[in-house]
């Protein structure tokens, strides 16, 4: 496993490597510039911030320097925030985006295995049809209808909850409660779907009446014979998952006011910052890959017939 790992970490090289390269091209052929705003600025002034930051040099050298510095670990300065760097705004950034996003995949695992697990166990039920209908509706309605509406009735109407903010503010934990709870819907409507199909599947298998004609007790034979095997269409979904989860950040941070990595994203776009889109970019596809490859590691767990040699 650990020489599987090691080849995963050193195919990442050329992944970023690509990624950089395609994000630089993108960004530097869209028109606009990072200062070109409304106001014009004058020659003399645009001619030395473009000097400072390099931008009057070919854009093959920029992409050289570029490369340079990023395999030193430095993203450069920022060209609209003044006195910070990229290393500097994602480091602040980042904190909350990986909270929410951590707390969202983790509720819907596990809420979502539950209910999945409960709606087989009970097919063709009351239990089982709520669940599934429930699903349905997770599934269908997006993110951005699901904010609004939850915090129109939790929080404005009732009170229950703050509107927006982060861990600092007067909220405390519960500013936590709103998004996570936005961003977990949709994900755990699919994990109960696909749960509830894996375990039906693995409850008609030769092993499980057998287990059963052993004397096991039902909840043994759920949580040693059939819950192990059901969770690995559950494990290849949260690939996909983590993914939706990084992009659905952008739109819950902006509809709660978290100062996130979504919210820094939209700001760096608007602004056609391209160190810090660039920036972005680079951080986003590091924990995608990350993510895949402990989907991976926990195929080998789950199932042993899946070797890393």
């Amino acid at each position: 496993m650990l020489r599987f790992m090691i080849r995963r970490a050193l195919g990442l090289i050329p992944t970023l490597f690509l990624i950089v390269t395609l994000a630089f091209v993108i960004v530097r052929v869209a028109p606009g510039g990072p200062f070109a705003g409304e106001r014009k600025l004058p020659p003399e002034i645009l001619a030395n911030i473009q000097k400072r930051y390099h931008l009057d040099e070919p854009v093959l050298k920029q992409y050289l320097r570029y490369l340079g510095d990023f395999a030193r670990g430095d993203l450069g300065p920022s060209y609209r925030y003044k006195d910070y760097t990229v290393n500097e705004l994602i480091a602040d950034a980042l904190p909350p985006s990986m909270t929410i996003g951590a707390l969202a995949l983790a509720l819907a695992v596990v809420l979502g295995v539950a209910a999945g697990v409960l709606s087989a166990l009970r097919q063709n039920t009351w239990v089982d049809h709520t669940a599934m209908a429930l699903a349905v509706v997770g599934i269908s309605v997006p993110l951005f209808v699901t904010g609004p509406l939850l915090k129109l009735y939790l929080a404005l109407r009732h009170h229950w909850l703050p509107t927006s903010g982060w861990l600092d503010d007067r909220g405390g934990w519960r500013v936590l409660v709103l998004p996570v709870l936005t961003l977990a819907l949709p994900y755990l409507a699919g994990i109960a779907r696909l749960t509830r199909a894996s375990v039906l599947e693995i409850l008609r298998m030769d092993f499980v009446r057998t287990a059963r004609a052993k004397g096991l007790g039902e909840h043994v034979v759920v949580l040693r014979h059939v819950l192990k095997g059901a969770l690995l269409p559950v494990v290849s979904y949260l690939g996909p998952a983590c993914a939706g989860v990084i992009t659905g950040t952008v739109v819950v941070e902006t509809i709660f006011a978290v100062p996130g990595m979504g919210r820094l994203s939209i700001q760096a776009a608007i602004n056609r910052d391209y160190t810090l889109i660039l920036g972005d970019v680079v951080v986003f596809s590091v924990l995608l890959v990350l993510a895949n490859l402990l989907v991976d590691l926990a195929y080998g767990f789950l199932d042993p017939r899946i070797s890393y040699r």
